[in-house]
């Protein structure tokens, strides 16, 4: 939900969201801005079928291919994703660090959430790709992996603008919610950190009504 509400859409944009799993934040964005062309992306046939019954749950109009993100040119050509035909990208890739984190057992679940050291390059060169100059790329990853983030967006991006999340205000980020520019020249800038709790630990208002649905975050203004 954070994800969607950081990500700036507009009425008949070409949205896709990348790493669908069950469409939780292109389903979200698109009831926030209407008219969107949604296309959910999902490794995992399963969750892609999920993620189909959920859209039509909810009188969402979207695609919903199944389709590794680090696929080939030819692979996203073939399922309708040539190159420069998008206007947004949001995703949030697996960010895990195997050699931090213990691992599910379970295949599927591991790649959902353990990262390589290639992952986040690979998904931002398929953003690229797809993307049409000036296109937007929205996207979640580790806190501490903000060096990794700047050097994946380092080829083909500019304007970013980054968001810091924390638990509270008395703790390091956990998240970075950044947005970037395909061929983008503005300079970098580095948003006030958003804390999901405040010094009470009582749960942070603004975010309490992004997560029912109700707000957006800077990241999303124009």
């Amino acid at each position: 939900m954070l994800l969607a509400a950081a990500t700036l859409a507009r009425s008949g944009d070409r949205v896709v969201d990348f790493g669908a799993g069950v469409g939780a934040a292109g389903l979200a964005l698109a009831k926030r801005v209407p008219a969107i062309q949604l296309l959910l992306v999902e490794i995992d046939p399963e969750l892609a079928e999920l993620a189909r019954g959920n859209a039509a749950s909810n009188a969402i109009a979207a695609d919903v291919i199944t389709l590794d993100v680090t696929s080939a040119p030819g692979q996203y050509a073939a399922a309708g994703l040539a190159p420069d035909s998008v206007d947004v990208v949001l995703m949030n890739p697996p960010f895990n660090d195997p050699a931090r984190h213990r691992l599910s057992p379970d295949m599927a679940r591991a790649m959902a959430h353990a990262a390589t050291a290639a992952t986040l390059e690979d998904w931002v060169r398929a953003a690229r790709r797809v993307l049409k100059s000036q296109g937007m790329l929205t996207l979640l990853w580790r806190a501490d992996g903000l060096a990794e983030v700047l050097t994946a967006l380092d080829r083909g991006f500019g304007s970013l603008a980054i968001l810091p999340v924390h638990g509270d205000a008395t703790s390091p980020a956990i998240r970075l919610l950044v947005r970037a520019t395909k061929g983008g020249k503005a300079p970098t800038r580095l948003l006030r950190g958003l804390m999901l709790n405040d010094e009470s630990a009582v749960p942070n208002k603004q975010v309490q009504d992004v997560l029912a649905g109700k707000g957006i975050l800077p990241l999303a203004m124009p």
